[in-house]
């Protein structure tokens, strides 16, 4: 496995965990509305997973659809997709 490819499964991990965070603390907010803890914290993981979001499609590719970013070509088949395990 190349260096990119374990760099894009790093990515690619911490938005997994990012996003996992995130829905865990939107779940919590449904019942607790008004927690400011906890808005403070959904707040800190959104960022977290728009960094690690932005981080994994500078160095591999898009990683949703509506993350393409030419208006000439629809880029979005270039590169093999994040579940084939050949990211980057």
């Amino acid at each position: 496995m190349a260096n990119t490819d374990m760099n894009c499964s790093a990515l690619l991990q911490a938005v997994y965990e990012a996003s996992f965070a995130m829905d865990d603390v939107i779940l919590y907010l449904d019942t607790h509305p008004s927690d400011q803890d906890a808005l403070n914290y959904y707040q800190y993981v959104s960022d977290l997973r728009k960094q690690a979001m932005d981080a994994y499609e500078a160095q591999c590719g898009p990683l949703m659809f509506d993350e393409v970013r030419s208006d000439n070509y629809w880029t979005w088949v270039n590169n093999p997709w994040p579940w084939e395990g050949e990211c980057g």
